[in-house]
């Protein structure tokens, strides 16, 4: 292994840059006036300690700390057990939520039983919908799956900011400037409902439902901040 290799991966540089990121994450929060806005039901629900699974888009994750009422409830991300997944577990456990990650070797039967547990014990579960490689904006199955298994009910939530920069990664992720800025914390229910036994033709409907919800919500909160809406790279 290379000395760069063994610095990178050492535990006191990981450590280093997630408290840089998340120095980031705080300074903008702190120096953008935000609106938050469809909150009330997930607010009650979380204070009851009922679970919800909750679903994002990768592009995003940069506030993804203050997506859900931590002073209210708590929250298990799903990130990826690769480098740039563990440094977001690392950000996102310096902001006080818990994290699994998820590998390769990892089998999804194994996942979705740890998963269901944290359910089981009141957490709720957040997951970027098209991460960690994309697609970008192509939503998976897997919180439908979770949705079948617990019956759980599923939240769309996303950001947008009026000054930011999308950065040259595979989703775009949008950055915000970290000063004199305004943005909005954008939350919305998706209402349908997953049967017990659906079929496979179910599945991709509700996964074509859940994406469309997504990328309406995230065009909403673009719209309210003056950013024009993603489209789809050509």
């Amino acid at each position: 292994m290379s000395l760069r290799k063994k610095i990178a991966d050492s535990e006191t540089t990981l450590n280093w840059a997630a408290r840089r990121i998340a120095s980031y994450i705080r300074m903008v929060h702190r120096n953008t006036k935000w609106q938050r806005i469809g909150y009330d039901e997930l607010d009650k629900l979380a204070e009851q300690g009922e679970p919800v699974i909750v679903v994002l888009w990768h592009q995003r994750l940069a506030q993804s700390p203050y997506f859900f009422p931590l002073d209210k409830g708590r929250i298990c991300s799903i990130t990826s057990a690769a480098r740039a997944g563990s440094m977001v577990g690392r950000v996102q456990k310096l902001f006080g939520m818990d994290t699994i990650a998820m590998s390769s070797h990892k089998r999804h039967v194994a996942l979705s039983r740890e998963v269901l547990g944290k359910m089981k014990q009141g957490i709720s579960i957040g997951i970027a919908a098209d991460g960690p490689r994309g697609p970008e904006r192509v939503c998976s199955t897997v919180p439908l799956v979770w949705a079948r298994s617990s019956g759980k009910r599923i939240f769309g939530i996303t950001y947008s900011a009026r000054h930011g920069r999308e950065a040259g990664t595979w989703d775009r992720l949008l950055l915000p400037r970290p000063w004199r800025n305004e943005g909005v914390f954008l939350c919305r229910e998706w209402t349908e409902t997953v049967p017990r036994k659906a079929t496979d033709e179910q599945i991709e409907q509700l996964r074509q439902s859940l994406e469309k919800h997504m990328n309406d919500i995230t065009a909403e909160a673009d719209r309210m901040v003056g950013r024009t809406p993603w489209e789809p790279k050509l």
